[in-house]
């Protein structure tokens, strides 16, 4: 019998892999304890037998050559700082891009980088708005797609509670459709559903659910690639209010969602099949109803919009497949973006590259003019 002791930073499937290279040299383990310590260490103590000499000295040197093979990664220096914190004296603000109740939208540099600023207003801040603001920070720093709003950082001393990301030039695909009234052709519309695509499949891997995909929350940046924003600061203003009807985010909402029933990443799957119909017609959805006609409908009716005539035979599949009433029923974002490519592909002008495309409406020439999102 010996009893072995492993002393380390605490990390996920520690347990596991200790196990598992125990059984890798031959040792049978009678009792296990593990033990963590609330600054980050594991002790995990073993007694084992099926060693067949009485003496350690081989032993431990077996274990520390199994070990190496699991730590067998390069150390990087820690010390003792979040490299997301940032520094409130290097923030510079320019012109307010947005307004809403939970605070406001500025256009930024930091460190001489553009960058947009939200910041969260003084008043509304109380410890739940607090704990959703240290999630949110919590999911994005670990966020790294480029088909997702980069996250540079964040100011977390009160009162100066703010998120700092890249600034997308290009605006909104919401803007570009409904105030300058673009038009996407097929070749483009792809590009961006595909941008759009990726960019969900990542996060749903990741385990964030967006909640509140729609095309105000997709931004362009000056190369045209679509990046997902909002999943984040969003739920800081979704949550710490009750979703009202007046919200309009009504409009995108999965039938489960509307209905405070469970949902899970699918409820995504639905409001992406709303968006690719925005930009197959350029129309607010359910235009003609109130977004509680829209909820109403959607859960009561089953009611979705009219999918255009003309519409590729494969993306009107396609877009009933994502809002279908069953959540089960709904493509994943792995198999949608697998379609959409196909799609691009029998097109041809092959969708990935709009500026080759010269029927895209002057989409490239509406971005050039500069406006904000």
């Amino acid at each position: 019998m010996h009893e072995i002791t492993f002393s380390t930073d605490d990390k996920p499937k520690l347990l596991s892999q200790l196990t598992a290279l125990l059984a890798e040299i031959g040792l049978n383990i009678r009792e296990a304890h593990a033990f963590s310590t609330v600054n980050g260490y594991s002790l995990d103590v073993f007694v084992v037998d099926g060693w067949p000499y009485e003496e350690k000295d081989q032993l431990r040197a077996t274990l520390e050559r199994e070990v190496h093979k699991i730590e067998d990664h390069v150390s990087i220096p820690n010390d003792g700082t979040d490299v997301w914190e940032l520094d409130p004296r290097c923030l510079k603000f320019e012109n307010k891009v947005a307004s809403g109740s939970y605070g406001d939208l500025y256009k930024g540099t930091y460190c001489s980088q553009e960058v947009a600023i939200k910041v969260l207003k003084p008043e509304r801040v109380n410890s739940e708005l607090q704990r959703e603001f240290a999630q949110e920070v919590f999911i994005m720093r670990k966020v790294r797609h480029k088909n997702v709003v980069q996250f540079i950082g964040a100011c977390t001393k009160p009162p100066s509670l703010c998120i700092v990301t890249e600034f997308m030039s290009g605006g909104s695909v919401y803007d570009y459709l409904h105030k300058q009234k673009g038009v996407f052709k097929l070749p483009s519309l792809l590009k961006v559903a595909i941008d759009v695509s990726k960019g969900m499949n990542y996060l749903h891997q990741n385990n964030i659910i967006h909640r509140d995909l729609k095309a105000a929350n997709l931004l362009m940046d000056e190369n045209e690639v679509v990046k997902v924003a909002d999943f984040g600061v969003a739920r800081v203003k979704a949550q710490s209010g009750v979703m009202t009807a007046e919200t309009g985010t009504y409009r995108w909402m999965a039938p489960e969602v509307i209905e405070h029933r469970p949902y899970d990443h699918k409820a995504d799957v639905f409001s992406f099949g709303i968006v690719l119909w925005e930009l197959l017609t350029g129309k607010l959805p359910h235009e003609h109803l109130t977004p509680l006609q829209a909820a109403v409908g959607v859960v009561q009716k089953g009611i979705r919009p009219v999918i255009p005539r003309e519409t590729h035979p494969k993306l009107a599949a396609l877009l009933e497949r994502c809002w279908q009433q069953d959540p089960t029923l709904r493509p994943d974002f792995g198999e949608i973006t697998e379609i959409l490519m196909q799609i691009a592909k029998e097109v041809g002008g092959n969708g990935e590259d709009r500026r080759k495309d010269k029927s895209s409406g002057g989409f490239l020439s509406v971005l050039r003019r500069g406006h904000h999102h």
